[in-house]
């Protein structure tokens, strides 16, 4: 059996159904049970716990052979922040899966996961590469790059599909990599079947690297609709940054992460990622295509 925590989540989904279509049990880790109610349908069995709640997590993990980690609190605040959840929560996560006997740890970190990134989120994400590096368990890191579903879709496509008005940090010049986390879903359950995967960190993406304003022209191009496209200037993101930071530290750090998209070097080449898993990627026309028919 398999226990995915976060898997009532936009990736956590994924994992969960196709882990479910190759016949594996799994155990659905949500801190609402009534939001895995089409898991449980489809053959799962839901556990409410909550990576702040020790005693929940040992319940969740006890009897299970592997633990998929695919939840994250990147725009928490208060007593779901990102520090008590993505680091604090994970930690006791790791520990409590090695006392109960877990054989494999899957953890969803970052491409650019390092001690000394400019976020706070990437610098939190190798602490924890790390820690479950030093636990003794076999692991194996996933590393992917922006998803699709938030970064493309959320943030971007989904006001030009609703025609809505697209707001865009800074010139929205500067090529990013988007995956999709049904692409990342596949790798996570190829590291989990794969023995010769244990013990690496492997980093993933899609396989293109698009500007903001090539997004909007996807989502343009796929939906007929002409997007309206305004421009906050990175000056002004930085300030608005600083200035909700003590209210909302996570909307605070998705505008930093605006920034640091738009300055710093995103882009990604899969060829490497592909020699070691043979996955066909998706690429953006063919995710907004699937989106817009189902």
């Amino acid at each position: 059996m398999i226990l995915v925590v976060g898997a009532t989540g936009t990736l956590g989904r994924k994992v969960t159904r196709l882990l479910l279509r190759g016949g594996t049990q799994v155990r659905a880790m949500t801190r609402v049970i009534a939001e895995a109610d089409e898991l449980k349908a489809l053959g799962a069995k839901p556990v409410r716990a909550d990576l702040r709640d020790p005693e929940s997590i040992e319940f969740a993990v006890r009897g299970a052979r592997a633990v998929v980690a695919a939840a994250h609190s990147i725009l928490g605040r208060r007593d779901s922040s990102s520090e008590i959840v993505d680091y604090t929560g994970h930690r006791t996560l790791i520990d409590l899966a090695k006392k109960a006997g877990v054989e494999h740890f899957v953890y969803t970190s970052v491409v650019g996961a390092s001690p000394d990134h400019p976020m706070d989120f990437w610098r939190t994400k190798s602490r924890i590469e790390r820690y479950l590096e030093e636990s003794g368990m076999a692991y194996t890191i996933i590393r992917p790059t922006a998803f699709m579903e938030m970064h493309a879709y959320e943030l971007i496509g989904k006001q030009v599909l609703a025609g809505k008005r697209v707001m865009l940090f800074g010139r929205g010049r500067n090529p990013r990599n988007f995956v999709a986390a049904e692409d990342v879903a596949k790798a996570i359950n190829g590291a989990l079947q794969l023995p010769a995967l244990r013990g690496e960190a492997i980093d993933m993406g899609g396989p293109e690297n698009l500007t903001s304003h090539q997004v909007v022209e996807a989502f343009e191009k796929a939906s007929g609709r002409k997007a309206k496209v305004s421009h906050i200037p990175l000056a002004v993101v930085k300030t608005m940054s600083r200035a909700i930071n003590p209210v909302h530290p996570g909307i605070s750090r998705v505008m930093r992460l605006g920034v640091v998209s738009e300055t710093t070097d995103q882009t990604f080449d899969a060829s490497v990622f592909r020699s070691r898993m043979p996955i066909a990627l998706t690429s953006l026309d063919d995710w907004i295509r699937n989106r817009l028919q189902t």
